[in-house]
């Protein structure tokens, strides 16, 4: 029954989530927004709503800190993963030869929030504080803050490069508004009531199979509340959006990090990354070390694939199966 109760809020996730992304680019085109501002933005901290929720619930009702934490940095690297994966769907061409090279800024300044954090944790009990929230926690906000303002004003000036977008403009134009509103609510709905149970649900998995809070955090449920941005992306790659692609999943990362701050200001037991396992290290470490080979391969640029997968997409993989591994041995 255990196992039933997974695979069913998982099927939700996945329906519900890619519903909300569905009706929130009908919001950004009703409303005039640009898709590639979506992509970073908007689809970006919607796919990443069940993270959100994820990490209210473990902190604020079940009291699980490592589960919070080890969900949002497990999604990071599931996330990096996730583009090695669909690299199997983007023909002869590695799908890093597809993307704008822009998608470099997002992933900089998704370096450094994982850096930012990990450096919190390891600090632990030397962490500054402000009353109960860790001083991270405003870095995470800033850096956050600076980075969505530097991708909306780095895409204003390649606003030219766009002209697909614009064309495709009226394609939601069956679909009203408000009807748009309301399904948007009723999938955001059901993404929650799904994400809140999740916490509780890994933490009975982690007790019946004997594995430590972190190795479940990070892998099964961040492997769950990754869907959403998996299923978008499947979409995106389909329609040959490979920059929707990287903007989604890059700018999920940007999201789940100041999910952090959050989940820090409910823990009221003091900063929450001084409180966490050791093992929550290694997954920020291997997020970073994934993304920087995701920042090499859309800088190097190989036309061709000489594999099914491209260099950097195994490397990818290889990083995110050496840090499970790991994580499986230290808990």
């Amino acid at each position: 029954m255990l196992w039933f109760q997974f695979a069913a809020v998982t099927a939700v996730i996945v329906y519900a989530g890619s519903n909300l992304s569905k009706y929130g680019d009908v919001i950004a085109e009703k409303t005039g927004m640009g898709r590639t501002w979506v992509g970073v933005v908007l689809i970006a901290s919607v796919t990443s709503l069940p993270e959100l929720i994820t990490g209210v619930s473990s902190i604020a009702i079940f009291d699980l800190p490592n589960i919070a934490v080890g969900n949002v940095l497990g999604a990071c690297m599931f996330n990096i993963l996730t583009l090695a994966l669909l690299d199997v769907l983007s023909g002869a061409t590695p799908i890093s030869a597809k993307a704008h090279q822009g998608q470099v800024i997002t992933a900089g300044f998704g370096i450094v929030l994982l850096g930012s954090v990990s450096i919190s944790i390891s600090a632990s009990v030397a962490l500054p504080a402000v009353g109960w929230v860790g001083a991270y926690s405003l870095i995470l906000i800033l850096v956050y803050g600076v980075a969505i303002r530097t991708v909306f004003l780095f895409e204003k000036k390649r606003l030219a490069e766009y002209v697909h977008e614009m064309v495709e403009a009226s394609r939601y134009e069956k679909i009203p508004l408000k009807s748009a509103y309301l399904n948007y609510a009723w999938n955001a709905g059901l993404v929650i009531a799904a994400a809140t149970y999740l916490p509780h649900l890994g933490d009975q998995i982690a007790e019946v199979t004997g594995l430590g809070r972190s190795f479940v955090g990070s892998v099964f449920i961040a492997l769950t509340t990754t869907l959403p941005e998996l299923v978008v992306s499947i979409a995106a790659l389909r329609i040959d959006a490979a920059d929707l692609v990287f903007g989604n999943l890059f700018g999920s990362n940007l999201f789940n990090l100041v999910i952090l701050a959050l989940d820090d200001l409910l823990y009221f037991k003091g900063p929450l990354l001084a409180d966490v396992a050791p093992a929550n290290v290694v997954t920020a470490n291997a997020a970073m070390a994934m993304t920087a080979i995701a920042v090499i391969g859309l800088t190097y640029r190989v036309s061709k694939k000489r594999f099914l997968f491209a260099w950097d997409s195994i490397a990818i993989a290889a990083v995110y199966a050496l840090a499970v591994a790991v994580l499986y041995r230290m808990d």
